[in-house]
C-alpha cells in the first residue's frame, strides 16, 4: 500500500521529527511494546520446551536467544537514536527462521511488525513488516499440516489491518506535528509584527514632538526675527527681539529634553551597569546599584529601554516618593535580564492611578509599552508608605 512517508534508505534511521504533543504517549507505547515481547517471547518458549523433545530445543531455543539479543540491540541503539535498520534485516531474516520451525512463537509477531514500521518508511517498511506476516502465515499454516486455511490467512489479514490503522496514526501525528509548526510560525511573525509596530508608533510619536516643539520653535523665531529686522531700529523691534530670545529659549530646553530622551550623553558607550547607575544618579544621587548573575552585552534595543525605565523610574522617585533610600537590581539570566527599582518612600495605590494626561502620568505608561513592545513583562508593587517597586524582565535570545 502507498506509503505518506518518503522512501528512505534502510541503512540508516530516519530523521527523527521534532517533538510534539503527542511524542510522550508515543513513548509509552514503545515501552508497552517491548513489554509484551518480553512476556511473549518467555512464555513461548517455556511452551515450546514443554512440548518439544531435547534435541529440538537446543535450536529452536539458539534461534530465540539470538532473536532476544537483536531485539534487546535494536531497542537500546533506537532509545540512543543511533542507526539500527542493518539490525532489523538481520532479526527479521532470524524470525522467519525461527517462526516457520516454531509457531509457538508466531506471538511475539506484533511487536516485530511494530518495529519493522518505526524502523524504515516507504516500500522497504511495507516488505519488512509483510515478511514478517507471511513467516509467521507460513508457521501457523505448517502447524495444521497444510489444512487449515484460516492460519495461513488471518496473519496476512492481520498484518493488512494493522498496517492501515498504523499508517493513519503515522499521517495523523505528521499533520499534528505540521500544525504545531504553523502555529509556532504564526505566533513568531505575530510578535516580530508587534515589534515592528511599536518601533513605527514610537517613530511617529518622536516625529510629533518635534514638529510641536523644535519645528514650531524655530519656526516663530524666525518670523519675530524677520519683524524686528524689518521695524529695526523702531523700539517695537526689541519687543520682537525679546519675545523671539524667549521662544528660543524655550526652544532649546524643548530640544534637550528630546535629546535627552532619544540618547543621553555619556550613557551609551559605558558597560550597562554603569550607564543605569548615571541614568539613576540624575535624579537620585545616592542611588546604589546590585548586579546579580554574570555581566555580559545586551542587545541595542534592551539596553535602550533598560535605560528609559531606570530614567523614568528615578524621576518618579524624586518628584513623588520622598524617599531615603533607592536601589537598583541588575540580574543577567541564562535567556533574560531583569531590572528591579526599590524605594522606600511614601507608595500609591497602582489601581488608583489617575489616566494620562497634560498635567502628566505617561510615566508608568511608557515603562510598560517599551518593555513589553521587546517581549517583556513589567509590573509595578506599591502600597502607600510602604514605597514601591518597578520590575521588568526583557528575553535575552543569545543575541549579544
Amino acid at each position: 500500500m502507498p506509503s505518506s512517508a518518503p522512501a528512505a534508505s534502510p541503512e540508516t534511521l530516519p530523521a527523527r521529527p521534532p517533538a510534539s504533543p503527542g511524542s510522550g504517549r508515543l513513548g509509552r507505547i514503545d515501552a508497552a511494546v517491548h513489554l509484551g515481547f518480553t512476556v511473549l517471547i518467555v512464555a513461548s518458549a517455556v511452551r515450546y520446551v514443554m512440548r518439544h523433545s531435547p534435541q529440538d530445543n537446543l535450536l529452536v531455543l539458539g534461534l530465540a536467544a539470538v532473536a532476544c539479543a537483536l531485539y534487546a540491540v535494536i531497542a537500546v541503539l533506537a532509545q540512543r537514536r543511533r542507526p539500527w535498520a542493518v539490525w532489523m534485516f538481520v532479526l527479521v531474516a532470524v524470525w522467519a527462521v525461527l517462526v516457520i520451525s516454531a509457531p509457538s512463537f508466531a506471538w511475539c509477531s506484533f511487536a516485530l511488525f511494530f518495529l519493522c514500521r518505526t524502523a524504515f518508511t516507504g516500500a522497504v517498511a511495507y516488505i519488512a513488516a509483510g515478511g514478517t506476516a507471511a513467516a509467521t502465515a507460513v508457521g501457523l499454516f505448517r502447524l495444521s499440516d497444510g489444512t487449515d486455511l484460516a492460519m495461513l490467512l488471518g496473519p496476512l489479514a492481520v498484518g493488512v489491518l494493522l498496517t492501515l490503522i498504523y499508517d493513519r496514526i503515522e499521517h495523523d501525528a505528521a499533520e499534528q506535528r505540521r500544525l504545531h509548526a504553523e502555529v509556532s510560525l504564526a505566533q513568531g511573525q505575530l510578535a516580530a509584527s508587534e515589534r515592528r509596530a511599536g518601533t513605527i508608533a514610537e517613530r511617529e510619536r518622536v516625529s510629533r514632538e518635534i514638529h510641536d516643539t523644535v519645528t514650531q520653535g524655530l519656526a516663530s523665531s524666525l518670523l519675530l526675527l524677520e519683524a524686528a529686522n524689518r521695524a529695526w531700529p523702531d523700539p517695537a523691534s526689541r519687543q520682537d527681539l525679546r519675545q523671539a530670545s524667549e521662544l528660543l529659549r524655550r526652544n532649546l530646553s524643548d530640544t534637550r529634553s528630546l535629546v535627552h530622551e532619544l540618547a543621553s550623553p555619556g550613557l551609551d558607550a559605558s558597560p550597562l551597569p554603569d550607564a543605569l547607575l548615571q541614568a539613576a544618579s540624575q535624579y537620585v544621587p545616592d542611588a546604589r546599584l546590585l548586579v546579580t548573575g554574570e555581566p555580559r552585552p545586551v542587545p541595542a534595543e534592551v539596553r535602550h529601554t533598560l535605560l528609559r525605565v531606570v530614567q523614568s523610574a528615578a524621576a518618579n522617585i524624586k518628584l513623588h516618593a520622598s524617599a531615603a533610600n533607592a536601589t537598583i537590581t541588575l540580574g543577567f539570566l541564562p535567556e533574560a535580564v531583569t531590572l528591579d527599582i526599590y524605594d522606600d518612600g511614601a507608595g500609591f495605590d497602582p489601581a488608583a492611578v489617575a489616566p494620562p494626561s497634560d498635567a502628566g502620568g505617561y510615566g508608568l505608561r511608557a515603562m510598560r509599552q517599551r518593555v513589553e513592545q521587546l517581549g517583556g513583562a513589567f509590573s509595578v508593587e506599591s502600597t502607600p508608605g510602604e514605597g514601591t517597586i518597578v520590575a521588568a524582565q526583557l528575553p535575552v535570545r543569545g543575541e549579544e
